[in-house]
């Protein structure tokens, strides 16, 4: 147990025995702040790493050069591209190699995964799923509902806290999993939520779920890079995740999928189908009748993306190299840091403006991001903490987010924010 100190001497020892730190120097920090900002909102887009530049350079360069011949000349061949991303995707979410593609982008991919395995039949109808899952998810399962010519409102089953908390209890979800039955179609829930950075028992849901028939799938936006996954041994039918948050990965990047080998070459499965998941041995035959790829491949519907596919590939080699089992041991340790400051800061000001830390205080709850609820000053503190460099996000009614990604953030930027956001309270 480490007795952390407010100071920016202490800061900077935790920085210097930080067997990470170097890993801060393969990123670019933005510079339109006059200070040099304090990043802490990977978890909305992460950093640009310094390879990226290179490595969509290389794919350009071999355009220039070979033009549609890249995609069979080209140092990494286009034709294949996604297979360069594939192992080391695979190791960021806990699945083999065939349960694993990189292609198109996290709500296409959703929706995707959801025709295949959002089957309604007889009273198995409903979805069950967040009430405050983020909107693309709601929107994502609403259309899914109504596709199927079924009422929302009676289908798509959500899930909110208990009265005055502001999480929601595994254990309620695992309850409502076992009322719902055998009405229950499909569990769809964020693996940790956009709002108060809840982590989820998924390993335990997951069960639940299948214990009543269902199938259950999670959207892993704000858990893929952030969170321990074990994707292949919890059982999971489906997941899908974005690549821009915490994996560093460009704006829009591009999106990762996960189909569990149990389903993995089951070519029964309805699916919407598109060349790029047909045969690899015979795709360019141009056959009529599409015969799916095995495995998580089978899901793809065009040519690969490859140059947002080579920012991804930037980020997964540093990933690699970093190890995920350091990156969550550097989170621990830096949320930990992050949360004592705020809580410092909250208890010297409290006369004027305190803070409730909404995200769970239990490290195996939660990953990098923390959620605060600003009682006093709202709003008008955000922008003020913005004005002075501080780049982290706001969202309604009164919650500023924050996450201190372990791959760039460092502990002096923790101690920074403290004093920016001290500053900012009383002048």
């Amino acid at each position: 147990m480490i007795n952390f100190e407010n100071t920016l001497e202490f800061a900077q020892k935790m920085d210097q025995n930080d067997p990470l730190r170097s890993f801060r120097d393969k990123f670019y920090f933005p510079t339109f702040t006059q200070d040099g900002p304090v990043y802490l909102t990977g978890n909305s887009l992460g950093l640009q790493p310094k390879t990226t530049s290179s490595y969509i350079q290389e794919e350009l360069d071999a355009w220039h050069k070979f033009g549609v011949e890249g995609h069979f000349l080209a140092k990494k061949p286009w034709v294949a591209y996604h297979e360069f991303l594939t192992a080391k995707a695979a190791k960021v979410v806990g699945a083999k190699e065939e349960e694993v593609v990189v292609t198109h982008s996290l709500t296409t991919n959703l929706h995707l995964l959801m025709v295949s395995f959002y089957r309604p039949e007889g009273k198995r109808t409903k979805i069950l799923c967040e009430g405050k899952a983020f909107p693309s998810d709601q929107y994502a399962l609403s259309s899914q509902v109504k596709f199927h010519q079924l009422s929302v409102e009676e289908n798509l089953v959500e899930m909110f806290p208990r009265e005055g908390e502001h999480t929601l209890r595994d254990e309620d979800v695992v309850a409502k999993i076992n009322e719902l039955g055998d009405t229950l179609a499909l569990v769809m829930i964020g693996g940790v939520n956009y709002y108060t950075g809840q982590l989820f028992d998924m390993k335990t849901i997951t069960a639940a779920g299948h214990a009543v028939g269902s199938v259950v799938g999670w959207d892993l936006a704000h858990a893929a890079g952030n969170v321990e996954l074990k994707l292949n041994e919890w059982n999971v039918d489906f997941a899908a995740w974005c690549t821009y948050k915490y994996m560093n990965s460009s704006p829009g990047g591009v999106s990762g999928m996960f189909v569990h080998e149990k389903h993995a070459y089951n070519t029964d499965l309805p699916r919407f189908a598109g060349w790029w998941g047909h045969n690899k041995e015979r795709r360019f035959l141009m056959e009529s009748q599409f015969d799916p790829v095995r495995g998580a491949e089978g899901w793809q519907l065009s040519n690969a993306p490859v140059l947002g596919m080579a920012a991804h590939l930037a980020s997964l080699d540093i990933f690699d190299v970093a190890g995920m089992e350091n990156i969550f041991a550097k989170r621990n340790i830096l949320t930990a840091y992050l949360e004592f400051i705020i809580d410092g800061v909250s208890e010297r000001n409290k006369d004027r403006c305190s803070f409730e830390i909404i995200t769970p205080r239990d490290k195996t709850k939660r990953g990098a991001q923390l959620s605060i609820l600003v009682h006093g000053m709202g709003k008008p503190l955000f922008e003020k903490i913005s004005e002075k460099g501080v780049i982290a996000d706001w969202r309604e009614p009164n919650v500023i987010r924050i996450a201190p990604a372990p791959l760039y953030n460092s502990f002096e930027d923790c101690f920074r924010f403290g004093k920016i956001l001290e500053g900012s309270i009383t002048n």
